[in-house]
């Protein structure tokens, strides 16, 4: 039988996870599917359980400088309400479940769920997020494209647990995502689509693109972004179609329950090029 502990600081929290190796629990929007019981049957944790909802230390949400600071409590409700929230991340939110399930679930919890097809983790990427883990004794800040290694699984040691997600502060004039699936609400994604970028004199400036639900992780490259910095808008509509060709080979979605590896390929490229398309005709705005 597993114990239950509810720290009431987030030194004690700290301390507990590296004596028990308890698992945190902050939302439990995932963890109660995953270890869910028979009916009327408590939940079947296979070790303890760290509640972490309650320290305020979890519950920071505020604008650091150029970076907005998420605490591991904070649940996805605030976020989307939240007026220094980024575009892309807000609505990434706003298509996660239903608002009953928004009002408990957290951004942390999402990340550390660590699947492929999560919306915010999508958006994240493109933010270019960071995680912010501690033990008892260190701190770390981990990108977010390194903190996720595959489908449920990150480089979250045994005595740390995630306090934050940092999200720089950039000046974007695209903001873009869009999420794919069977209706919608109340949908897992069949795929989804992030993009974060800055169009200036009609020059591509910056921009971070990735895709959700098509790879073991979220996929993003930052070598084929390369290939559009600095482009001008006509010269970016010139290399579409080399563009879709590089990135099918970095699309490689499976067959699950919800939908084909196949659909998911071509549904992907299909928004990428609209999105470019759209780039280069001067209407990314009409990106919906």
């Amino acid at each position: 039988m597993s114990t239950a502990y509810q720290p009431d600081s987030l030194k004690e929290a700290l301390r507990l996870r590296g004596e028990t190796g308890a698992i945190p629990f902050a939302g439990g929007t995932d963890l109660m599917v995953r270890h869910k019981n028979w009916t009327g049957v408590p939940p079947a944790f296979p070790r303890d359980v760290l509640f972490l909802s309650p320290l305020r230390e979890l519950q920071i949400l505020e604008r650091q400088g150029e970076t907005l600071v998420v605490g591991a409590g904070v649940t996805f409700s605030r976020i989307a309400a939240f007026p220094e929230t980024p575009e892309v991340l807000r609505r990434a939110v706003l298509s996660i479940a239903a608002p009953a399930i928004r009002n408990i679930a957290t951004m942390t919890g999402n990340v550390c769920n660590a699947s492929p097809a999560g919306d915010a983790i999508c958006a994240l990427y493109a933010l270019e997020a960071s995680v912010e883990t501690r033990s008892i004794d260190s701190i770390r800040a981990v990108p977010i494209m390194q903190f996720i290694t595959g489908p449920g699984h990150t480089i979250l040691k045994k005595d740390e647990l995630v306090t934050a997600i940092r999200i720089p502060l950039k000046p974007a004039n695209i903001q873009v995502f869009r999420k794919v699936g069977t209706r919608k609400a109340n949908a897992l994604a069949k795929l989804s689509f992030a993009a974060v970028g800055t169009v200036k004199g009609g020059m591509i400036d910056a921009l971070s693109l990735s895709f959700g639900a098509v790879g073991p992780t979220v996929v993003r490259s930052t070598e084929l972004e390369k290939q559009m910095v600095g482009k001008t808008l006509a010269e970016l509509k010139g290399i579409i179609p080399s563009l879709l060709n590089d990135y099918g080979a970095t699309i490689v979605p499976i067959d699950d329950q919800r939908s084909t590896a196949a659909y998911r390929k071509q549904v992907a490229l299909n928004l990428l090029e609209s999105f470019l398309k759209k780039i280069g005709d001067r209407e990314w705005g009409s990106f919906k």
